[in-house]
């Protein structure tokens, strides 16, 4: 295996730190030098290969790593680290939230890894490669560093907390700019956890300025074993729908671009070894508030792009709240590639509002899922792509709900509040909003309380008000007799 630039397309050795080209950098990808190796198994085969590890009980093989060869083929099963991330749920929506939607279409629930979010596919390869280096005495006294919208930096800590002391996590986080969910999750690991002035885009900056001239472990996107661990989310969909990706449609939120990226390598290596002889069509999603990467690819002559970042404006999709990301030349080079590999267009970006984002979380959960508002970004992408018409009523959709919804709970409260900033440029619907109703008797002598219990008699009168108050709000019927 070696890191291939994408720029200058040189290699370098895997046996260092690398997170752009020394020559010219450019950010890098890892390459199996071997694939030819894996083209000469039968896609067949490596099908059966794949659904009888389905039946394993190594516990190196529960998680990513049951696609080792497509990952870190490098990496010996005794250096892989597994905390029961992986092979997350793909849950089909109901009937009422199709017709809504237009299309039937599922959630693949990556809140359901061990840090609740899809970050956690990308840190099992990315420490995996670092135990591996660490094993073989390469390096010793990791500082593990990361920039963050959230969930990254909860990744990174709960990794390196579990392979401490040979590991330590510091995190770089947009000041107020992180839910308090998510900032309880590295502070609760034990990592270093530093607040900056400014958005991403600024800590992102530091970050890579210390990995630059410190000896520290950068563990963003930019990193290539990040991106490597989260094609994962292809091949695990791939085994889902039994291989055959004819008429399927992916469909995930693009932040930093790094998931867009290992999705659509992902199955591009697997359908160069066989293994699906379809490659689904990709749909990146962006909010009109962080929309570099849709602004990009407006231009329709490919000749005449040209990327420019842009000041990200605040989003409820927090994650996503990513103005210049990191992993934009990778996106332009794989959808080059995905394209015409396919032999027509096949990778898409839409821009959906802040209120879609919103509307359409609240609108899943309200039917039985549990999306974050980047899983709301996801849906609202597949209903904007399906009324443009980049999908068809024909096509089977999977969303991808990055991480899980009470992460992002404090912005349904807001919303049930009317009390999102203006800046978000949200309004709440009634429809949506739902507060809880305090049902309790008139007389204060009929309440109790933890510390003092009432006698038998009030207690019965307190049940008996207190079900009736009930009863009326819900227009319940009395059994008779």
């Amino acid at each position: 295996m070696v890191y291939e630039c994408l720029g200058c397309s040189k290699t370098h050795s895997i046996e260092t730190l690398l997170y752009v080209c020394p020559d010219c950098n450019h950010v890098l990808m890892i390459r199996n030098e071997q694939d030819q190796e894996h083209q000469s198994i039968s896609g067949d085969l490596w099908r059966r290969i794949f659904d009888y590890r389905k039946m394993l009980k190594i516990p190196s093989m529960k998680g990513i790593y049951r696609y080792h060869e497509f990952l870190g083929s490098i990496i010996p099963l005794e250096s892989v680290v597994y905390l029961g991330e992986g092979h997350t749920p793909i849950v089909e929506s109901n009937m009422r939230l199709q017709e809504k939607a237009g299309l039937r279409f599922f959630f693949k629930n990556d809140g359901q890894n061990p840090s609740a979010s899809f970050k956690d596919r990308g840190m099992a390869s990315a420490f995996s490669a670092l135990k591996y280096f660490m094993d073989r005495n390469i390096l010793s006294d990791v500082i593990a560093v990361c920039a963050s919208t959230g969930d990254t930096s909860a990744a990174a800590a709960l990794y390196a907390a579990y392979l401490q002391p040979g590991i330590k996590s510091a995190v770089l986080l947009p000041h107020k700019k992180v839910t308090p969910q998510q900032l309880s999750q590295p502070l609760g690991s034990g990592a270093k956890v530093f607040e900056i002035p400014g958005v991403f885009d600024d800590c992102m900056k530091v970050v890579e300025h210390l990995a630059s001239h410190y000896t520290v472990a950068l563990l963003n996107s930019k990193n290539a074993w990040r991106i490597l661990g989260q094609e994962s989310y292809s091949y695990e969909i791939a085994q889902d729908f039994d291989w055959n990706l004819e008429n399927v449609v992916v469909v995930v939120p693009i932040g930093n671009a790094g998931n867009i990226s290992a999705v659509m390598n992902g199955f591009m290596k697997f359908f160069q070894a066989g293994i699906i002889q379809t490659l689904p069509k990709i749909i990146g999603v962006q909010s009109e508030h962080a929309d570099p990467v849709f602004k990009y690819y407006l231009e329709e002559n490919e000749e005449k792009r040209e990327f420019k970042p842009v000041d990200v404006k605040p989003s409820v999709a927090q994650a996503a709240m990513i103005g210049n990301p990191v992993s934009m030349p990778r996106v332009i080079s794989l959808a080059r590639q995905y394209n015409q590999m396919t032999g027509k267009r096949n990778v898409f970006v839409c821009q959906v509002s802040e209120q879609e984002i919103m509307d359409w979380q609240l609108e899943a959960n309200r039917n039985g899922h549990i999306a974050c508002t980047q899983g709301g970004e996801s849906l609202a992408g597949l209903v904007k792509a399906y009324q443009t018409n980049l999908v068809g009523a024909t096509e089977t959709a999977v969303v991808d709900a990055t991480a899980h919804a009470i992460k992002f709970s404090e912005f349904q409260n807001l919303y049930f509040d009317g009390q999102i900033p203006d800046a978000f440029r949200v309004d709440s619907k009634s429809e949506f909003v739902n507060q809880p109703s305090l049902v309790s008797p008139s007389d204060p002598m009929l309440v109790p309380t933890q510390e003092k219990r009432l006698e038998k008699e009030r207690f019965t009168e307190f049940v008996h008000q207190v079900t009736n108050q009930i009863a009326q709000n819900l227009d319940l019927k009395q059994i008779d007799g």
